[in-house]
């Protein structure tokens, strides 16, 4: 969608430099005419002026400007009156029949010079004390020209930009588009070892319970009467539930976040997972002590959630081995639920508080490294975060913000 919108803005940008490049250039045209006309007219007036004031046509000569290629004054019967050229006065105009009238409109024209130089010719009626008088002004055209030249540098420069401006966003994109399949490549691989490294880890955690069940099964089969056996079985029973629970933490972190939304009590979940976790804080002859002010209600999957805080107070438990005291404590963050789970229990070593989260991790003998891994997914899916802070010897601290869809008045 972005590079969409990035390639519509550039046509649309392309057409309006292309449209603002043409629309000055043949502007350029009618503005140079409208100069050479003005100049023209300026200087026509001034000569009629030296004209009438001096009869005699004398002063004329010195009426010299860099536009004016010549000038002349023509009587009714086309001969030169006047010629910035003296050779040619009492010349006849060129073209004209000898008695014949030249014409005294005003008009505008562009003539070829002897020197092949395109020049601007004024005509206009100049009434010289009673007498009319034709004035041929022609001009130089050289700044017009300029004129043009520059606007079609312009449009040019302005063109060549363009093409090169396409030409650079062509290579960039390629460049990044290259760069972007190197990137899905790298992925890829990374995502192709991590893959391998999950199967080993998979193979180790479900060989193991096998190898048990297995041998277990086999001492069974053999000596089925042995009373031995009853202790066999329940190890079986033990290493499948292991292996089970493997499979449905699997299953959980594979889950995508199509679940079924609904609405539910925050405090009241808390509530039912202490419940549940209740039995085994007894029998780790661990404290539990909760503090939920006021009651928050989230958007999400109930179960999950649920699963999510039993990991979270399980993982609080086993670390406290030789009992302890576990507190969990909601409460309002600036209009998020804030939940900490704090366990007095050996903490975590600091080289691996950046892992805890990572899939498979685990410091324990016989853990999965899905339980944290899922919590943070299931956290995340409910648009809320998840940090947990852990000091050897100290215990651990497990923060969750959740958005909240309203929060009733306080109670405790």
């Amino acid at each position: 969608m972005f590079r969409k919108a990035t390639l519509i803005l550039g046509i649309l940008a392309t057409c309006s430099l292309l449209w603002f490049a043409v629309y000055n250039y043949r502007q350029a045209g009618p503005i140079a005419e409208e100069n050479l006309r003005g100049l023209a007219l300026t200087l026509s007036s001034a000569i009629e002026n030296l004209a009438v004031s001096d009869p005699s046509l004398a002063g004329l000569a010195k009426f010299r400007t860099n536009d004016i290629a010549y000038f002349a004054l023509v009587d009714r019967e086309g001969r030169f009156r006047f010629h910035s050229n003296p050779d040619l006065i009492g010349t006849y105009l060129p073209g004209i029949r000898r008695g014949a009238t030249p014409g005294f409109e005003r008009s505008e024209s562009r003539v070829t010079l002897g020197t092949g130089e395109q020049a601007f010719l004024l005509t206009a009626p100049v009434d010289l004390r009673g007498e009319i008088l034709a004035l041929h002004l022609t001009l130089h055209t050289y700044r017009a020209d300029a004129v043009l030249r520059s606007a079609k540098l312009n449009m040019t420069i302005m063109l060549a930009l363009i093409a090169v401006g396409w030409l650079l966003s062509l290579g960039l994109f390629r460049y990044a588009r290259r760069e972007e399949q190197h990137q899905a490549e790298l992925a890829r691989k990374d995502n192709l070892a991590k893959l391998g490294e999950m199967g080993a880890l998979l193979a180790h955690e479900i060989r193991n319970p096998l190898a048990g069940i297995k041998g277990f099964a086999q001492v069974i089969a053999k000596k089925p009467q042995e009373a031995r056996n009853e202790l066999f079985a329940q190890n079986i029973v033990t290493e499948a539930v292991r292996l089970e629970t493997l499979v449905n933490d699997l299953l959980a972190y594979a889950a995508g976040d199509g679940f079924p939304r609904e609405r539910f009590d925050l405090s009241e979940l808390i509530d039912h997972a202490l419940s549940l976790l209740a039995p085994e804080a007894l029998e780790r002859e661990v404290t539990v002590s909760c503090r939920c002010t006021g009651s928050y209600y989230l958007s999400g999957s109930r179960d999950r959630f649920e699963q999510a805080l039993l990991n979270l107070g399980k993982n609080a438990l086993q670390a406290m081995v030789a009992g302890g005291v576990l507190e969990v404590a909601c409460a309002s963050a600036g209009g998020e639920a804030q939940i900490s789970i704090k366990d007095t229990g050996h903490g975590i070593e600091e080289a691996d508080l950046a892992k805890v989260f990572d899939p498979f991790f685990t410091t324990r003998a016989r853990g999965t490294g899905l339980g944290l891994a899922l919590c943070k997914k299931v956290i995340e899916e409910h648009g809320g975060t998840i940090k947990l802070e852990s000091r050897m010897g100290q215990g651990t601290t497990v923060t969750l913000l959740l958005p909240c869809l309203a929060v009733d008045k306080e109670q405790t």
